[in-house]
């Protein structure tokens, strides 16, 4: 059953009726199959799927109270998972064009599966997803390397790549939350899911040497405090640290560092991981801020090249629209998913404690310090 709480509003800034036209701009462009891309076909050139933004738009949807379209997002994805798991890294109109399988884009069904039985409490749709999200864990997991951090993607061959990204490290560590939750509820608790929660979230925030060094994007920033891995003090060092390199007074939060272009999706998942943190009040400043980059008919521009002064890369995607919604129901705390980057099944998302010490070296510095 679907709870009524109707779309979330932010008083001055968005509208319960501005919401609605933000998520019918993602439903204008979702396929027939329920598949969600990127964007539509725009002057010949079609924009991309992947499970991760499929997902993050199936739960705007729902958030927005547009649960048909949502449930046809979860159904798609679950027809075309593959046996061992995973989804291709892209589909283009139907036809995969990237096949590798993404460990974060094959985790965050999870998150997806939780939010959902969290805005209607359908417990068969939990039951028909599960065996999805219990491959799709199983998959993600076993790219996990022995020090706790897992490992990018792995190709059609089946071959790991040689490194793991912090930002999708970060993703995948509230992702297993939402599967622990989401089995225990289910009555089929997996206690190993949460050990290796515990081993990557303990890395994702002091194991920086684990992570492939990209640290001119915005996401390696905050994605450790969005997903989860830091809260608290680290999470106020870690925003002060950088604060000046990513975020553009009046106009938003840059994608990368030296680049003059600052985007809505990235801005509003920085205001998620302020407000997780604690800090709304510039969580809100900086959502009231990126609304420059709204179209009037609901839609959202995915950037702004500041020095040209145009929009860039010239598209309003649907994962940008999705971000806004999400940010509009944390900042409002208005549906039963809206706390989903603070809280799993009423445990504080937060840093952990190694579940293998050992394997990651802390056990054998604590020994020498003695």
């Amino acid at each position: 059953m679907r709870a009524e709480t109707g779309p979330p509003a932010l008083p001055g800034v968005l509208s319960p009726d501005d919401v609605v036209a933000t998520a019918r701009s993602i439903t204008a462009q979702q396929e027939e199959s329920g598949a969600i891309p990127w964007f539509a076909p725009t002057a010949g050139v079609p924009g991309h799927v992947d499970a991760w933004n499929h997902v993050e738009a199936a739960m705007a949807l729902s958030v927005a109270g547009f649960g048909d379209e949502a449930r046809r997002a979860y159904e798609w994805l679950r027809g075309v998972q593959r046996p061992d798991g995973s989804w291709p890294a892209k589909w283009v109109l139907g036809e995969v064009t990237e096949p590798g399988g993404e460990s974060n884009h094959a985790a965050y069904v999870a998150v997806g599966v939780w939010h959902e039985l969290l805005m209607t409490g359908d417990e068969e749709f939990a039951l028909r997803m599960w065996p999805a999200v219990r491959r799709a864990i199983d998959f993600t997991l076993g790219l996990q390397t022995r020090r706790g951090e897992v490992i990018w993607i792995r190709d059609e061959r089946g071959r790991p790549s040689d490194h793991a990204l912090l930002t999708g490290c970060s993703s995948i560590y509230q992702s297993l939350r939402c599967a622990v939750a989401l089995a225990e509820h289910l009555g089929e608790p997996q206690p190993e899911w949460e050990l290796a929660a515990d081993q990557l979230g303990h890395v994702v925030g002091a194991h920086p040497e684990a992570f492939a060094d990209k640290s001119r994007w915005s996401m390696d920033w905050y994605y450790p405090v969005l997903g989860g891995p830091v809260r608290g003090a680290a999470a106020a060092r870690r925003f002060a640290d950088r604060w000046d390199a990513f975020v553009v007074p009046g106009l938003g939060c840059r994608c990368v560092s030296d680049q003059p272009w600052v985007t809505a999706a990235e801005s509003c998942e920085l205001v998620m991981a302020l407000d997780a943190a604690g800090d709304r009040d510039r969580a809100l400043e900086l959502f009231t801020t990126i609304q420059h980059l709204r179209h009037e008919d609901g839609s959202y521009w995915t950037g702004w090249q500041f020095e040209n002064r145009r929009h860039f890369p010239g598209d309003r995607s649907t994962y940008t629209a999705a971000a806004v919604i999400l940010a509009a129901d944390a900042l409002a705390d208005a549906s039963p998913g809206a706390r989903l980057f603070k809280e799993i099944a009423g445990r504080p998302l937060g840093p952990c404690a190694a579940s293998d010490p050992i394997a990651c070296g802390c056990a054998l510095v604590t020994v020498g310090r003695v």
